[in-house]
């Protein structure tokens, strides 16, 4: 399986910006399609962004959807969230995620807060 570690997490104000990191090790980066997850205190993990194998296609939820991007350099073997425009309900656990027909793994998360 591959291991997944998110950093990049912290603590930001309002209208402020986070870019967040996903490094993977264990198996070919670049086989997965990669996400980004979230779940805020007392509510269900949500979909955030995904970027497929080679990093061409990409889709967002729309509550992020023109202040977040997601990329990825699999030469690294790492996935990015640059967040820009930071709102308090941006505040959650965020999660990475990589998916293929064999597999589906996650990583340990990194908290984001965002205070107004």
């Amino acid at each position: 399986q591959v291991q997944l570690v998110e950093s990049g997490g912290g603590l930001v104000q309002a209208g402020g910006s986070l870019r967040l990191s996903c490094a993977a090790s264990g198996r070919t980066f670049s086989s997965y399609r990669m996400g980004w997850f979230r779940q805020a205190p007392g509510k269900e993990r949500e979909f955030v962004a995904r970027i497929s194998w080679s990093g061409g296609n990409t889709y967002y939820a729309d509550s992020v959807k023109g202040r977040f991007t997601i990329s990825r350099d699999n030469a690294k073997n790492t996935m990015y969230l640059q967040m820009n425009s930071l709102k308090p309900e941006d505040t959650a656990v965020y999660y990475c995620n990589a998916y293929s027909l064999r597999e589906d793994s996650w990583g340990q998360g990194t908290q984001v807060t965002v205070s107004s």
